[in-house]
């Protein structure tokens, strides 16, 4: 590994420690050195809060001030060059006369999206791209997915017995993965924006949809409910978290304008029309992109997760297999087509496979 490469590295370190906490921003870190040492560090830690490259200005010592404008800026993504929550960053870099930027990839955000790199070098900026790129973007596959395809980054999950049953196919519930696997889905949940479930799996599971196994923020709850049938006294409907019920009978107006930050503060349950004409993925994604929700977890049931997969609108499959449960008969899990593995990991009986489409 490169010296440069040894410093987008700890870039990206720092942005993760952002997680869950700056979107719908990205994750951002930056470092300042000079002559191979780290005078300076920071990252996005708050939504709506000072950026990466302002934190990293901001940690220098005093004594060390005079030496930023001969230091090198490694940063993970583009500085923006336009004002949002908060002032350009490539006008503070600027103003502080750092001479070299090192930027891991490039802002696909509109309002970015090469501006911060040709108003850096307009000001004589050397500017440097592509350090660590692919680790760059797949730290922001969220992020990435939401402005180029303009749609959430989907997670399928779903725990399946050894004999690829989802459930025992009555009313009683199966509870096919440990506390383990239990708390790694919760930590899981609470890395996204939304979580999806069909009224079946809300009817039968009765699931809250928190992160109350894992500390962090609970992603929005999200339902399909067409018909509106689902009694009130489900804990979907316990006003802790916001809640949206797709259904084809009302529409609550209130969540066709979000705050920037979605549903920031607006605890309670809003509905959203759909129809039968159009495919319900897409309208579901139509709807959590207009609300700037940038993911999904859907967790069920079969037929809704096999209808993401019938219409190749996925990005991530995490399927939790119980090695030492079979169950005969009962509902099969979904049917996943050609795709790639790309992890694995044990915890006790338990087997989480992580797969992405090979399309």
């Amino acid at each position: 590994m490169t010296i440069d490469e040894q410093y987008m590295q700890r870039c990206l370190e720092l942005a993760k420690l952002g997680a869950g906490y700056v979107a719908p921003n990205p994750m951002v870190g930056a470092v300042l050195v000079h002559e191979n040492r780290i005078i300076g560090e920071g990252w996005h830690q708050q939504y709506g809060g000072p950026h990466a490259e302002v934190n990293c200005i901001e940690s220098v010592m005093q004594a060390d001030k005079e030496l930023i404008s001969g230091s090198v800026l490694y940063i993970s993504l583009e500085p923006c060059a336009h004002f949002g929550k908060t002032p350009p960053c490539t006008d503070l870099i600027i103003q502080y006369k750092i001479p070299k930027v090192v930027i891991g990839c490039r802002d696909p955000f509109k309002e970015v999206d090469g501006k911060g790199i040709e108003k850096l070098k307009a000001a004589g900026v050397e500017v440097t791209m592509g350090e660590l790129e692919n680790e760059c973007k797949e730290l922001n596959k969220r992020f990435f997915t939401f402005h180029t395809k303009h749609r959430p980054y989907v997670i399928l999950k779903w725990a399946q017995t050894a004999d690829g049953k989802i459930s025992a196919g009555s009313s009683e519930r199966l509870l096919i993965s440990n506390e383990y696997s239990n708390r790694l889905v919760h930590q899981w949940r609470s890395e996204e924006a939304a979580i999806l479930v069909g009224s079946n799996t809300a009817l039968l599971d009765d699931p809250e949809l928190t992160t109350r196994l894992w500390p962090g923020n609970s992603p929005v709850r999200l339902v399909v409910d067409m018909e509106l049938k689902l009694p009130e006294s489900l804990k979907i409907f316990n006003q802790q978290t916001p809640t949206i019920i797709f259904n084809t009978k009302v529409h609550t107006e209130q969540i066709e304008r979000p705050p920037p930050a979605p549903f920031m503060g607006r605890v309670g349950v809003r509905y959203y029309q759909v129809t039968h004409d159009v495919s319900l993925v897409r309208q579901i994604l139509n709807a959590l992109h207009q609300l700037q929700l940038q993911s999904v977890l859907v967790e069920g049931g079969a037929g809704l997760l096999q209808s993401f997969i019938a219409e190749e609108i996925w990005d991530e499959a995490r399927v939790l297999v119980n090695r030492q449960l079979s169950i005969g008969n009962g509902l099969t899990a979904p049917i996943l087509p050609a795709v790639i593995k790309t992890g694995e990991q044990k915890l006790l009986a338990d087997k989480i496979e992580i797969y992405k489409p090979a399309f």
